[in-house]
């Protein structure tokens, strides 16, 4: 597999093709997964070159299905996937293990491998990270301008129900960032009460 053109490819599509108001699901936001899931690989002792290409594949590729849909993308992501790995030198076996990672992060996440785990944590590492704010924001605006959520309070809301439902799954992301998860989710139940 040829993941070095796969990420030109993708990165590029991804650049030219999503829509402007994806101000959270942008491609910072897949850069940002990337970053995330080989960095918490490392720290999850995931060493053979096969498995760390096929998750950052799978981080290149996990929201490429927003540049055909809102809704189901995970699904979009996975046909698009499967029509352009195959040029990549992706074999079918590789392509269904993306798809699988991919599938994964689909909400409510339901991993089941360890890579799956990795990807799931690292898609939403900034739970428990310090830019959690100025990124919670981002995803307001974007389903605000979507008419999915309609005020703050609502959003503030919404995101103490998926924080408290929201669980890390890998050793590593439970270490790192759950603490701070736990402080965000007390700073919103916070502002709700005010």
């Amino acid at each position: 597999m040829n993941v070095a053109a796969s990420e030109n490819y993708i990165l590029d599509l991804l650049g030219k093709e999503l829509s402007e108001t994806l101000f959270y699901h942008g491609l910072h936001h897949t850069l940002d997964v990337i970053d995330a899931a080989l960095i918490l690989a490392k720290e999850e002792g995931i060493e053979d070159e096969e498995s760390l290409e096929l998750l950052k594949t799978a981080a290149l590729f996990h929201d490429s299905g927003f540049i055909n849909t809102y809704k189901n993308h995970e699904e979009e992501g996975c046909r698009i996937v499967r029509s352009s790995l195959p040029l990549f030198r992706y074999t079918d076996e590789q392509i269904e293990i993306i798809c699988a990672l991919i599938m994964a992060t689909k909400i409510p996440q339901n991993p089941k491998t360890h890579l799956e785990k990795i990807l799931c944590d690292a898609d939403l590492d900034y739970l428990g990270r310090d830019d959690f704010e100025p990124i919670a924001a981002t995803l307001f605006q974007e389903l605000f301008v979507r008419n999915l959520v309609s005020d703050e309070n609502t959003w503030n809301n919404i995101q103490v129900k998926f924080i408290g439902a929201h669980q890390y799954y890998t050793e590593s992301s439970i270490k790192k960032r759950e603490i701070k998860k736990q402080k965000h989710l007390n700073s919103l139940l916070e502002s709700i009460r005010l």
